[in-house]
């Protein structure tokens, strides 16, 4: 994979780890284009990462009440819409946030210190505003759901707040990352039903562990520059290990996962879905490289492929019981 047209002192307004000809360069003026790198906008990888468990818990939710006799596709479809924006707006939110903790940080990484806020090109007060626009949009979102799913989204708040701090405390800030990552995992289900069970508990269970295993991989691109500020991380954890601990985190997510489709009683395409993105993993651990920072940052954005099998596995299995 060949490393992206990029500005590393960001001088052009570019940032290093985004490709320069993103619809943002070409679509919004210049003046616009650091609040679009804190959101993340030209990286889209990241909401999307966001959205599945989100998509997955939904999609497993109307197989439930479809078996039951309960479905509505339009409360299902509209659903799918919000947690779309949702995961946009709250994935944009989060990033600013964490530009904002990390700005010190971000100056002394390669990779990072041409974002907006260590090179200079917004002002925090301007950057800590559009962090409350986007919240507000998430807001907004969060607001179209009964209460049970409102009060369970302000919780997820808690999590996200800490996580920036994570790396300074613990080698596991992917194990916050993936609580974070994954509340969607329950947001989908309680959507549906007012509720929780265990299906969405198993399914959030196994999302947290598919992100730390995806951002693991992803952490290898900094590792060096980590050792060198104090920053921690499961990258530098595992180390040289990393792939033995990845076949054990993935065999869980797909266990857990398992579980929880068993507990949603989802008939035989969700699970073909299942043993297919676990094909799809076992392929990136026999790819791994993890000296390898182009490869490990095209083996992370393949797991928008996974999460995207998983969520039409689900889709067809719904089709089916809904017939």
């Amino acid at each position: 994979m060949s490393a992206p047209q990029t500005d590393p002192a960001g001088l052009s307004g570019r940032v290093a780890d985004a490709p320069s000809r993103n619809w943002v360069y070409r679509l919004l003026p210049p003046a616009l284009w650091p609040h679009a790198q804190l959101a993340r906008w030209d990286r889209p990888i990241g909401w999307q990462l966001l959205m599945w468990p989100c998509w997955w818990s939904a999609a497993m939710a109307a197989n439930a009440a479809a078996a039951a006799g309960l479905w509505s596709p339009a409360q299902t479809l509209w659903h799918l819409l919000l947690f779309a924006v949702g995961a946009i707006a709250m994935r944009g939110a989060g990033c600013t946030w964490n530009d904002l903790v990390d700005y010190r940080i971000d100056a002394m990484v390669a990779r990072t210190r041409s974002r907006p806020l260590p090179s200079g090109r917004i002002s925090r007060r301007a950057a800590a505003l559009f962090l409350v626009l986007q919240a507000l949009v998430g807001l907004v979102v969060l607001l179209q759901f009964n209460g049970f799913t409102i009060l369970l989204g302000i919780a997820s708040l808690g999590v996200v707040a800490i996580y920036p701090f994570a790396k300074r405390f613990t080698s596991w800030p992917q194990f916050f990352l993936g609580l974070a990552f994954s509340w969607g995992a329950l947001m989908g289900w309680a959507a549906a039903f007012g509720m929780l069970s265990w299906a969405p508990v198993l399914l959030y269970g196994a999302a947290i562990l598919w992100t730390i295993g995806y951002d693991t991989i992803y952490a290898h691109q900094d590792k060096e520059d980590d050792a060198l500020v104090g920053v921690r991380s499961t990258a530098r954890l595992f180390g040289d290990n990393t792939a033995r601990w990845l076949r054990g985190l993935y065999a869980l997510f797909v266990v857990m996962a398992g579980l929880a489709f068993h507990q949603a009683g989802v008939i035989w395409p969700a699970w073909v879905g299942l043993l297919l993105a676990a094909l799809m993993l076992a392929g990136q651990i026999r790819r791994l490289d993890i000296n390898d920072a182009d490869a490990c940052l095209a083996l992370f954005k393949a797991n928008s492929h996974v999460g995207l099998v998983l969520f039409i596995g689900l889709m067809v299995s719904l089709a089916l019981v809904a017939m």
